[in-house]
């Protein structure tokens, strides 16, 4: 049993578990360049499937010329305090193997999977950089698909909002009512021993 960030595990882990949180509350301060890139070396080195690699990551730092564009791709829910962010990252998974259009090419089955993976290797190395990371589902997909030319074969997974923790003050007040660190399900609702359970 493990103790930390008003968070309890019900078997001994790491504290670094439960002190990573996605908070909405961002200081908005520039991240340079170089400290995002140590995020995503983190990241791409997560397993996968026989070493595909089939994430890839397109990223904006505030106050680049490329800020604004990335804003406007996340629904507007999100757009409210991911625009106090330092860096919006879009996560996308390749998902065939082999070269494109070749004989080789082959469906990936697991390339969400392993995109799911680097995502949370970003998430713990943002922690432990004293950063806090913020996975999105609501962002604008097929928009993304267009913004950037990304072809077919290619899937637009989620949106990563990167920032240092600001005063929970800082969000509207739908928002500040949403910013702690949530809770999770016993494990005994997700784990089963020779099983499977629907619920």
């Amino acid at each position: 049993m493990t103790k930390s960030n008003n968070r309890e595990s019900q078997y001994p882990i790491d504290p670094m578990f439960l002190d990573r949180w996605s908070p909405r509350a961002f200081t908005g301060e520039i991240i340079e360049e170089a400290q995002l890139l140590s995020l995503l070396d983190a990241a791409h080195w997560a397993p996968s499937s026989s070493n595909q690699q089939p994430w890839r990551f397109i990223y904006a730092l505030k106050g680049s010329q490329h800020w604004e564009k990335f804003v406007a791709l996340l629904v507007d829910a999100n757009q409210e305090w991911a625009k106090n962010a330092s860096a919006l990252i879009f996560v996308v998974s390749r998902s065939f193997t082999g070269a494109a259009g070749s004989g080789e090419e082959k469906p990936s089955y697991t390339h969400s999977f392993d995109a799911g993976a680097a995502w949370g290797h970003l998430a713990l190395q943002a922690r432990l950089s004293g950063f806090y990371a913020h996975g999105m589902g609501g962002i604008k997909h097929e928009d993304i698909m267009k913004t950037f030319g990304i072809p077919q074969g290619y899937r637009v997974e989620a949106g990563v909002a990167v920032g240092r923790l600001a005063d929970k003050t800082v969000l509207s007040e739908r928002n500040q009512t949403r910013e702690f660190p949530s809770q999770r399900k016993p494990l005994s609702e997700v784990a089963f021993n020779g099983r499977f359970v629907a619920n």
